[in-house]
Parts: C-alpha cells; structure tokens; sequence
C-alpha cells in the first residue's frame, strides 16, 4: 500500500477551545493510525499523538488549524480526526 499525505483545515468551534479534555481525546483519536500526523497553527508544527504538543498550540476557539497526515491511513486518520474536531469533542 503506497504512502499517501493528506491536508485539511479546519476550524476550532467548541467553546473553550483545545483545552486538555478535548487534546487527550484527539491525541488519543491520533493514537489510533500508523500514519504520521501533524497539527499545524500559524508557524507551530506539533504531533497530534502528543497531548502536550496540542496543549501548546492553546488553540482558542474560532482559529483555523492545518491537519497533515502522512502514511497508509492518512486519509482515514484525517477525516476522523477532522469530524471530532467539527463536533466539538461532543461539547457542543
């Protein structure tokens, strides 16, 4: 299976933005593919596997963030997490 890399932005709408509850329940979404997934905001690159990296973006609600994903499940991994993020981590 080839490797593939896929983009998308998507914007911030829970409330609190990502704070922790919502960062361990996309880290923990991330967790789940084998492919190499990035969160970019602004200049910042994290890895979305890392709680602690998503907590430093303090990603307030309303911003837009880049989600790249590189590997055999990338476009699976993307649209999964990017639903999560639209739905607000199920705080809306």
């Amino acid at each position: 299976m080839k490797e593939e890399l896929v983009c998308s932005e998507v914007i911030i709408n829970n409330s609190l933005g990502l704070h922790a509850r919502p960062a361990a329940i996309l880290a923990k979404e991330a967790s789940k593919y084998k492919s190499d997934i990035k969160i970019i905001m602004d200049k910042t690159e994290v890895d979305a596997k890392s709680i602690l990296d998503i907590l430093t973006l303090a990603a307030p609600k309303g911003k837009s963030i880049k989600l790249i994903a590189k590997g055999e499940d990338a476009k699976e991994a993307i649209k999964n997490i990017k639903s999560l993020i639209e739905e607000g981590f199920g705080e809306l």
